[in-house]
């Protein structure tokens, strides 16, 4: 058992869930306990809340159903008031405008490709009658540096201002994890795991032969690219240029500089250039197999003609994945120093496109491409923030695994495991990028699966719950519950969880081990929240072939 803080003299606050992290998780479980009643104090490192989708430059990776079959009246909400913010503030065509299905970036990863800072803006103005009536305490640009615990319980979090260094010590019945990284976890000496687990440990088809904690999904540090001839800002020739221009990892094609990776699923060496056809043209339709529209958040094919601007694409590509270490069990210089590397890959590429790319149009780079950092709320072009994949898991009461979900260890037409402690639904591939030991894609196909509460309770500490991509899954099966959705219905679930925990003055292993309880967190989520536990048997056993 680490050596805990010994309280001090310290300012305080209490309220009846403190939450660490304002990623979507965060947000959810934040909103959700506030709009129960509760007061909650949410904390995030970042002046921008959204985690993935904003701090980190991602638009929603979402199941093919996210506007057919809805898993979560607020998640829902959220994209509809993404969809009204562009139809009230952007000079949107009458085709756009009136397109109850608006995707404003025409992008094709997601139904609704936006840019990350109108999803920071719809988020806080979720948040805003919350914020006013005193229901959330917001404290921006604060991070956990320590974390109380007498026996099994946490007494406190420490958070400081990363602004001005001052300290406060916050105190709540229940405390959420929602960090990127699962800080909490490391502070507070809570059991977890980090990196990849024996295929021995939970006998998942695709899990290594050997546990291998510094095995880890590479992270991107992600940027803004719009269409701008005529512009002088181009990116000057990073340090490490020479490095990412001419290394070649045993798993890829070639230097990472390049148009060239592999297929995630046959892992076939393939070209896919950033154009297709004249690089000015940006009006053609969703489905393209160039990379350009796979994530463009702007397409001025939907402004109204004479509508200053053009095109603008968040760049999360495989060029840019950086696998080179990782963050997680290591000290604080190697984590500098590999977050460093990953922002100059993503420069490096970047310079290598305005420069040197082969062009689809005839002879050598796009100068017309420019980094577009006030997207991102940044000087220099790139997210606040990269990318993680990844995080410490904690050990939990129940662990999902791939042969909870994956269709090849299940079986053609078996669908997922049903878990009878549901606390919400969602849908990904079992994604795994290359990772910091030399692995090459895991890409599995699975079913539409659900979240088992017993995965958000850690085995040896009574009132703390994550509330990120750090619930009780391997190293695989996080590869499916890592995406924007599961997380957002991952925090709901705990802000349900919070208000059966207080109405009843139990914590949540107790609720988990009642069935009449876990119950009562379930009709919390379905009869006041909106939220869906369960797929449609006959979504839950398709095979998915995105």
């Amino acid at each position: 058992m680490p050596a805990f803080p010994t309280p001090g003299a310290l300012p305080e606050t209490t309220a009846d869930l403190v939450v660490i992290g304002g990623g979507l998780g965060g947000v959810a479980a934040a909103l959700t306990a506030a709009r129960l009643g509760q007061r909650v104090i949410l904390t995030e490192a970042d002046p921008w809340l959204g985690g993935q989708l904003t701090v980190q430059g991602v638009p929603p990776d979402e199941s093919r159903w996210v506007d057919s079959h809805r898993t979560s009246a607020s998640y829902t909400e959220f994209r509809e008031r993404v969809r009204e913010h562009y139809r009230r503030v952007f000079p949107l065509t009458d085709t756009a405008a009136e397109d109850p299905q608006l995707n404003p970036g025409a992008g094709f990863v997601s139904r609704l490709c936006h840019e990350p800072r109108v999803g920071a803006l719809v988020l806080e103005e979720m948040l805003s009658p919350l914020l006013s009536s005193g229901q959330i305490t917001w404290l921006r640009e604060h991070e956990p540096i320590a974390v109380e615990r007498t026996g099994d319980r946490v007494t406190a979090v420490v958070v400081r201002d990363i602004v001005d260094g001052a300290e406060c010590r916050l105190r709540a019945p229940l405390f959420a994890d929602a960090t990127e990284l699962g800080d909490l976890l490391e502070l507070g000496g809570v059991e977890h795991v980090i990196g990849a687990e024996a295929r021995s440990e939970h006998g998942e088809l695709h899990a290594p032969d050997v546990a291998n904690p510094l095995d880890q999904q590479s992270i991107t540090w992600c940027c803004a690219l719009g269409w701008e001839p005529g512009h002088d800002q181009l990116v000057p020739r990073p340090e490490l240029y020479e490095k990412f221009a001419t290394e070649v990892a045993d798993f890829w094609p070639g230097p990472q500089l390049s148009f060239d990776d592999v297929h995630p699923i046959t892992l076939e060496p393939r070209t896919r250039p950033i154009f297709d056809g004249d690089p000015a043209d940006h009006g053609r339709l969703e489905g393209v197999p160039d990379m350009w529209h796979y994530r463009r958040v702007r397409a001025q094919r939907q402004m109204l003609p004479g509508t200053p601007g053009d095109d603008i694409a968040l760049v999360n590509w495989p060029q840019i994945d950086y696998w080179g270490a990782p963050l997680l069990g290591v000290d604080t210089v190697q984590r500098a120093r590999a977050e460093d590397e990953a922002r100059q890959l993503t420069l490096s590429f970047v310079h290598w496109l305005q420069h040197e790319a082969p062009r689809s149009d005839g002879g050598n780079g796009y100068p017309e491409l420019r980094l577009r950092g006030d997207v991102l709320g940044t000087g220099d072009g790139l997210a606040r923030q990269p990318y993680i994949r990844e995080s410490r898991r904690i050990r939990a009461q129940f662990t999902v695994t791939e042969a909870h979900i994956g269709r090849e260890m299940r079986g053609t037409h078996a669908g997922s495991q049903i878990f009878e402690d549901s606390v919400g639904i969602g849908h990904y591939r079992i994604d795994l990028h290359p990772s910091t030991a030399g692995r090459t894609y895991v890409d599995i196909d699975c079913f539409p699966f659900q979240i088992p509460l017993g995965a958000l309770v850690p085995r040896d500490v009574a009132n703390l719950v994550p509330a990120n991509k750090n619930i009780g899954t391997t190293h695989i099966s996080n590869g499916a519950y890592r995406l924007h959705p599961v997380e957002w219905a991952i925090g709901e679930a705990v802000g349900a969880l919070a208000q059966v925990g207080r109405e009843r003055g139990v914590d949540p292993a107790e609720v988990h081990g009642s069935r009449s309880l876990t119950a009562e967190v379930q009709d919390v989520l379905r009869d006041r929240l909106g939220a869906v536990l369960e797929w449609p048997d006959e979504i839950r056993r398709l095979e998915d072939r995105a």
